[in-house]
Order: C-alpha cells, then structure tokens, then sequence
C-alpha cells in the first residue's frame, strides 16, 4: 500500500492511496480458501470443492467484499498513521476505471479539527443576576392556582344557566335516532363556555335550568378523531342534574388540604421553591450567555467549513419551517433569505464555541460518568412505549454516536457548571423584568457575526427569555444516526373518550424564528466524529 497526500490546505486533507493488483489478488485467494470448506456443490464431497470453481462461483461477491475490507481498513490506517482527527466524516472514492487485476486508488478528503491553544479558564468574570421571590409574588402565584382551581355551588333551581356556570349533566348521543357506542355519560360536569365539548353543543344549553331535558343537534369536526362520528350529524338528549355558579376559592388550610399538603405554610413554601426554581433558570441562562460571549471574543481560529454548513443546514431547515407556517410565509421566506448571511455566521460561531468547550472539557477532566449515563439512557427510554424501550437502551449501547448525542447536553453543562465554578462571580438583585430584559440584550448580541469578522448588522429583535434555551445539545460530542422512530400516540380505546363531543382547536402559527432566537438556543455546534466508512462503490 501507498499512500500519497495531495492536498495540505488549512485544515483541508486529502490522500491518494494506491493498493496494488497482487495485494488484493492475495486477499481475494486467501478469502477463497477461508470459505471453500463451507461451499457445496453436487458431484462434491463437502469441502472438498476446488478453489477454481469456489471462485468461478462466489468470485465476484468476494472480490467486493475484499475491496470494501481493504478501503476501510486503508482508510483506518491512515488515520492512525497521519494522527488526523476528521471534523465530519471522510469522503472516499475508488477510482472509476478499477476492476479485477488493476490496482486500487483510494482518493480520500477531509477537514480536520484544528489545533487549539489550550483555552485560559483565568480572569473569567461573571455577573449573576438574581431575582428574590417576594411573599407578593407567592400570593399571586397562589392566586393564579385557586383560579385554576375553581369551586361551583348549587345555585337556585330557577337560574337559568349562562357561561361561566358548572352544569352537571346526563346525556346520551344518537345517529339517526340509534344510540352509539361511547356516546353516553352520567354526572358529567361541563362549564359552559369552556369550549370542552363539540362545537354548538355548549351553545344550545344556555339558558336551560335544574332538572330540565333538551334534545340537542350538533355535528361532529370532520377530523374528528372518532371516525365512525366524524362529519356526521348526532342528537344529544340532555338531562340538566345541576345548575351550578363559580364560587370564589379561599386561600386556606382546606385549600392546601384539598391539593393533598398537610397545611397552606407547607403550600406557600412549595410555591416558593417553585419561583425561585423558575428566575434560577433564567439566571442560569443570563450566566450561560455571558460566559459564552467571554469565550468567543477571547479566542478566534478557523473552523472546519464541513461542520459549520451542518450546522448552518441545521439552522436553515428550521427556519424554513417555520417560515413556512407563518401568516406570510413569502414575506418570512424573504426575511430569513436576506439574513441568510448572519445565520451562517451564528453557525461558525456555534462550531468555534462547540471545539472550545471540548478542549476546556478534555483538558479539566470533566466527563460524564457510567451511571449518568445510565440514568440519561432510561429517562430517554421513557419516553417510547413498553415494548420499544429495551430496542432503544439497546439501539444506544449498540452506537457509540447516538449514545455520544444523548449524552452531549449533559456534558455542556457540566464543562459551563466547571467554568462557573472557576468564574469570579457577583450577584446582583435585579427584578423579573430586568432579568428578562438583560437575555434579551444578549439574545440580539449573540445574533452578531463570530469574532474577527465586524461588519455592520441589523439589529435583531430581542425575545422573551426562555429557560429552554439551556437544552442545547452539548460540545464536543458526536452526532447521533437516527434513532428508532417513536410508535404512533396510543389510540383511545376507551368509547366513551372517544365518543366524547370535545372541540379541536387548531394550533396556533408560529412565526419565523429571529437572529436572536436562534442565536439564544445559543448551542455549541456538535464536535463530529468520522461515521463508519461507508463500502467503496466499484
């Protein structure tokens, strides 16, 4: 074997290996006796069938076989020898004009990762803002809970019933004057305007009073999930049990009680410990921003262009399908399209922060341990019914860059958890708004193109924080094949769900993502490994 570069730009490789005629000669006779004493033929004794014929016969699928052996195990041996660390898989070709009896050339490309400075962790400076939780804030979240918590009592048998009231209701459902499946209940509460039912059949009982019967029409969504009911007419014979008025809910012991607390001091504290958890994610991602800013203004390096057109592709589809769903969607379209630039460049800038992030994290020692990543690997698997969940654990222990990509988020936040921990840290009191404001401010920045490369830019428009925006797929780690697909949601097999005349609503249009949100997903573009080599075409 030979090996020849032909190309040593940047972090642009190439080779051209040569794998000579005898060599693969040798292999293919070496392949032939290995199987012959496996081989059957009539007139034969088993195994004893002459290797002439072994070839005549199974000739050309072992020759593949040996030529697809060797390009991956060529290839293996390059990397080795050469000490590259591709940045996306290589590409490799074998020479069109090849056949039996001819030498093989093997052209291999690829972009390396770069050789980075081992990043300074030193003078980091870090500003926490933190929101303290007031005893107003837990009595407006408290209020907001008895809100969704409403209690109804009777109301006199003469109050003819309007929305907003609590009716308890009898009623069976009919097609053409037969009964169907499913389409009957007893006690069922229903608040009128609530829009839990079909459309029109809430509409037709306002106004109907304690112990009163009515026959009501309605006609059932044509994507109705039921599809025995969908698009068809139905009567519904009501019996009204219960007329009921809301009832303002007290902020007591019975109250706490009735959410299943021993008392309304251990709900306040619940409360409590829920607001702060929510303003500490929103810290966190005020922190996270900053530290990533500091990270990328202290360093600047090229980037291999592959894993930033993945990354930019990545980023593109999205917003193409968002675009796509927007009010205007050509209006959209054209807006992303003129941006397209500064997207590409909150892609590098993903990449370069990805590549930094795991040398910080290689070179501190942070890794994810055997049980964190068992505990990922079943709270992943909870997500897949019963009888899929062993086929996914055992999917990711079968592919190393699957289990690389689930155990990625984990990973970024332990090697920012190390960094903060490395910071020199103020805090500072700040309110909700504020807090929300200072995100905003680091969302439009994060929409600037990488370091090294100013020009002028629109100004994003800012977007309201999200703590979400810390699950972020980690740096440094591998990206995933897919995995297997989840099963469809289970159907309702319950007829009286199913049958139960509940209104779709459709959901609502999500515009066109901004810069700035996409810049505060704010996520380390994936460090990619080589995929398995794929078998060279003849």
């Amino acid at each position: 074997m030979q090996t020849k570069q032909t190309v040593n730009e940047g972090l642009k490789r190439a080779y051209l290996i040569t794998i000579p005629a005898a060599e693969l000669s040798a292999k293919i006779d070496a392949e032939i006796k290995k199987v012959a004493p496996q081989v059957r033929m009539p007139g034969f004794r088993p195994g004893k069938v002459p290797a002439n014929l072994v070839k005549k016969m199974h000739g050309e699928a072992l020759h593949g076989q040996v030529v697809n052996d060797t390009i991956r195990e060529s290839v293996d041996k390059l990397m080795r020898d050469e000490a590259l660390r591709p940045a996306m898989q290589p590409e490799i070709g074998l020479n069109e004009d090849y056949e039996e009896g001819k030498d093989a050339k093997i052209m291999v490309s690829l972009e390396v990762l770069p050789t980075i400075d081992a990043p300074s962790i030193d003078g980091l400076k870090l500003e926490k803002l933190v929101v303290p939780v007031t005893d107003a804030q837990v009595d407006e979240a408290l209020g907001n809970i008895a809100g969704q918590n409403k209690s109804y009592k009777d109301a006199a048998k003469t109050k003819k019933a309007a929305d907003g009231d609590q009716l308890i209701i009898d009623f069976v459902g009919k097609l053409d004057g037969v009964e169907f499946d499913g389409g009957k209940a007893e006690d069922a509460a229903l608040v009128l305007g609530s829009g839990t039912f079909i459309p029109g059949f809430e509409d037709q009982l306002v106004g109907v009073k304690t112990g009163q019967e009515k026959t009501i029409t309605v006609t059932f969504p044509a994507d109705y999930q039921a599809e025995h009911l969908a698009g068809k007419e139905a009567t519904f014979d009501v019996t009204v049990k219960a007329v009921k008025v809301e009832t303002e809910t007290q902020i007591d012991e019975d109250f706490a009680k009735s959410l299943g607390l021993d008392s309304l001091e251990k709900l306040r504290e619940i409360m409590k410990a829920q607001l702060e958890q929510q303003t500490a994610g929103l810290t966190r991602t005020q922190m996270k921003r900053a530290l990533l800013d500091q990270l990328a203004a202290g360093h600047s390096f090229e980037v291999p262009g592959t894993m930033v057109e993945a990354e930019f592709q990545q980023i593109w589809a999205q917003l193409q399908q968002e675009a796509a769903n927007d009010e205007n969607p050509a209006d959209a379209l054209k807006q992303i399209e003129d941006e397209k630039d500064e997207y590409r460049s909150i892609a590098e800038r993903r990449v370069r922060l990805g590549l930094l992030l795991s040398e910080i994290g290689q070179a501190n020692g942070v890794e994810v341990t055997q049980q964190e990543m068992g505990m990922l690997i079943q709270q992943a698997a909870m997500q897949y019914r019963n009888e899929d969940r062993e086929r996914f654990v055992q999917y990711i222990q079968s592919e190393p860059m699957a289990a690389a990509q689930l155990r990625a988020p984990l990973y970024e936040d332990k090697v920012v958890d190390f960094l903060f921990d490395k910071a020199e840290v103020t805090e500072r009191e700040v309110t909700v708004e504020e807090l929300q404001a200072a995100i905003e401010v680091e969302d439009t920045a994060e929409a600037a193109p990488a370091p090294k490369k100013a020009a002028a830019k629109k100004k994003a428009p800012a977007k309201k924080a999200e703590a979400k925006t810390e699950e972020a797929p980690a740096a440094a780690e591998k990206p995933a094949k897919k995995a297997p697909a989840k099963k469809a949601a289970a159907k309702a097999d319950d007829a009286k769900e199913e049958a139960k005349p509940a209104a779709k609503k459709a959901p609502a249009k999500k515009p066109a993502a901004s810069k700035a949100e996409v810049a505060a997903e704010e996520k380390p573009a994936a460090k990619k490994a080589p995929a398995k080599k794929a078998a060279a075409k003849k």
